[in-house]
């Protein structure tokens, strides 16, 4: 069931914003994460089973170790993981 009011449609609208910013994929995918983060932690969202393994597969999409470039597969792959979060958001 989808969370209501002014909050989640905020936290909608600001993931939304950021997956759609110019710069880089990675960046923008850790930025998206950590907004929906905190809507969830705040209870502006509700987590849902697909939300938390879309998050999962985020978080090994845009890991990185020290000194790696950001880019490539990385890339390609967080912007996949956020489209279908996107999809799934309104649900949220």
């Amino acid at each position: 069931m989808a969370t209501d009011g002014p909050g989640a449609a905020d936290a909608r609208a600001d993931f939304r914003a950021l997956i759609a910013q110019k710069g880089h994929a990675v960046e923008n995918a850790r930025l998206a994460k950590n907004r929906l983060e905190e809507a969830f932690m705040t209870g502006m969202l509700t987590r849902s089973p697909f939300l938390d393994q879309a998050l999962r597969d985020l978080d090994v999409a845009i890991e990185q170790d020290e000194g790696q470039k950001l880019g490539g597969k990385s890339a390609e792959a967080s912007r996949f993981i956020l489209r279908a979060i996107d999809r799934m958001l309104d649900e949220a």
